[in-house]
């Protein structure tokens, strides 16, 4: 579940890049969340139990809004902001801080233990990441500025991401998958959406302009983005730590070089390939050994 959930994650940048233009940066993020949160309360109709499934979920709502608004919203804001005034690159570089920051999260809050193991592994596959990501260079002083705007924001949607990874296994305790991501999703909804009216006013009236590879595109994000792979990802955490799962992000950059040489016909530079082993090497030393030692 783990390895398809990256899997799906690392067709984000194609999609959000396929959107520019058309859409803002923050119904590119917003829009598709909006979309499976819809998709959420129909599948959760038709499994019954709809208003009790409310009613408990409300007596959790201050851990809903934590989840949704300290963890989706700022995740997907602060990415889609940040790689638009930053660049996809540095967005890939600076995602390597997710595992980093989910280790630590969950040792404060789910007082997971912290062994040389699952540290050597993070650090292990932090290096094989840095081999597969090219570093970007800013051109003039004022790109410069702008540029590392960007990076801060892309640094607080690592941090919203690994918050959201390690505050869900706390609530799925008390509800599925499915549950989890749904309520989440709503209260994002609920406080995002006055907001995103308010600062892109046009953003109904732009998605009559897309064309059908973008509507494509939304259609991957809201649905597989948004939906299969996080229900693959919280459905993984109730059988594994959350340090385990935040490490298997590293391979998320390892489906996008495959991603990019079997449909684009990019070219892989051997020091990808060597980047590309060693996180295989340190993922799968942690998969098999952790819970063995």
């Amino acid at each position: 579940m783990l390895l398809a959930a990256n899997l799906l994650w690392a067709g984000q940048g194609v999609a959000v890049k396929l959107l520019s233009g058309s859409l803002g940066p923050l119904a590119i993020a917003l829009f598709p969340l909006y979309c499976i949160t819809l998709l959420g309360l129909g599948l959760l109709a038709i499994h019954g139990n709809l208003a009790e499934r409310f009613r408990a979920a409300w007596r959790y709502r201050r851990e809903f809004f934590l989840a949704g608004i300290c963890g989706q919203l700022m995740a997907q804001v602060g990415m889609t902001l940040g790689v638009s005034w930053s660049t996809a690159s540095n967005g890939a570089i600076l995602s390597l801080l997710i595992p980093i920051f989910g280790a630590i999260i969950a040792v404060w809050l789910l007082r997971e233990r912290l062994s040389l193991l699952r540290v050597s592994a993070l650090l292990m596959g932090f290096a094989g990441v840095i081999l597969l990501s090219p570093i970007h260079r800013a051109t003039s002083p004022g790109t410069r500025i702008h540029e590392i705007a960007g990076n801060w924001l892309i640094a607080i949607g690592c941090f919203g991401s690994a918050f959201y990874n390690v505050y869900s296994k706390r609530l799925l305790k008390y509800f599925n998958g499915l549950e989890t991501l749904f309520f989440s999703y709503l209260s994002t909804t609920v406080f995002s959406l006055p907001v995103l009216f308010l600062l892109e006013p046009n953003c109904v009236r732009n998605l009559s302009h897309l064309t059908m590879t973008q509507w494509s595109a939304f259609g991957y994000l809201a649905i597989f983005l948004y939906g299969v792979s996080m229900v693959l990802f919280l459905r993984a955490l109730e059988s594994v730590d959350t340090i385990i799962a935040s490490a298997s992000l590293y391979l998320m950059p390892i489906f996008g070089v495959a991603l990019a040489f079997g449909i684009l016909r990019e070219r892989i530079a051997p020091h990808a390939l060597l980047g590309s082993g060693i996180v295989l090497f340190a993922t799968l030393i942690l998969f098999r050994y952790d819970y063995a030692i």
